[in-house]
């Protein structure tokens, strides 16, 4: 057993990552707190080559010190912008036909084990804030929630941690049904 090297992974450039076909998904963060969690997603949505991130209210924007540092310069690739007013980027993501999902222990909900993304058309895939999750106001937009099942003794997973799960199963399930596609 021995380490890949990173010349091995035959990762994109930059430049051939921003012209590469994206998966169909759009992430909307809600009122993010922590800019460590934003730079994560930015990661995240590098890795799995998310179409666009929607940063929404008090979410903050790059440049800044601490989204750069756990972002690791996927600032630059990511399509990403900012919205006040996340509502707004829901009606607007609606109107080109996006299906609107809420990250989020809720009534009803589907459950992340059982779910099959229907990728054939545009997805958004909502996450809230670190304390009180997606808002009520936001939560009546949706199309239906997910949650992410957990047996342990805490309520919630760090939005962070959330985005790479439902990530990670949203390009699985995309990447098996779409063989060819890298």
């Amino acid at each position: 057993m021995r380490k890949t090297s990173n010349d091995e992974l035959d990762r994109l450039d930059q430049n051939s990552f921003c012209e590469a076909n994206k998966i169909p998904v759009v992430v909307i963060l809600d009122n993010i707190r922590s800019q460590s969690n934003i730079g994560s997603f930015f990661r995240t949505c590098d890795a799995f080559r998310i179409e666009e991130l929607v940063l929404c209210g008090i979410t903050a924007t790059p440049p800044h010190r601490e989204i750069q540092k756990t972002a690791l310069g996927a600032t630059e690739t990511v399509a990403w912008r900012y919205s006040p007013d996340t509502v707004e980027v829901i009606d607007e993501l609606r109107g080109k036909g996006y299906l609107i999902i809420g990250v989020e222990q809720a009534e009803p909900h589907q459950d992340l084990l059982v779910h099959e993304f229907d990728l054939s058309r545009p997805t958004a895939l909502i996450f809230g804030n670190e304390v009180d999750g997606i808002s009520e106001e936001v939560m009546n937009c949706v199309d239906f929630a997910i949650e992410i099942p957990q047996s342990g003794t805490k309520h919630s997973l760090n939005v962070a941690v959330s985005g790479g799960i439902l990530l990670w199963e949203t390009y699985k399930q995309y990447r098996m049904k779409n063989k060819n596609w890298r």
